[in-house]
């Protein structure tokens, strides 16, 4: 099983643990509403998690031009 951070935005691959085990308690999931956690972590059918999050230069992105964020897919 892996967990994959991938940014929301640009698709980038941030990261990969691989665990023979892992749950929403180690991962730290539980702190997440249910609202956030529908939103930032994907189970799949796999076993595999994938986690949306945002990459620095994203951010970095939205941090200087606010006006991407009424855009569609501003950084694809």
């Amino acid at each position: 099983m892996s967990v994959n951070y991938v940014c929301e935005h640009c698709h980038s691959l941030l990261g990969r643990l691989e665990a023979a085990t892992a749950d929403d308690v180690r991962l730290g999931f539980h702190q997440l509403t249910e609202e956030e956690h529908r939103h930032y972590v994907q189970h799949q059918e796999d076993g595999n998690i994938t986690v949306r999050m945002t990459c620095d230069l994203c951010q970095e992105a939205y941090s200087r031009h606010p006006e991407l964020a009424f855009l569609a897919s501003p950084l694809q």
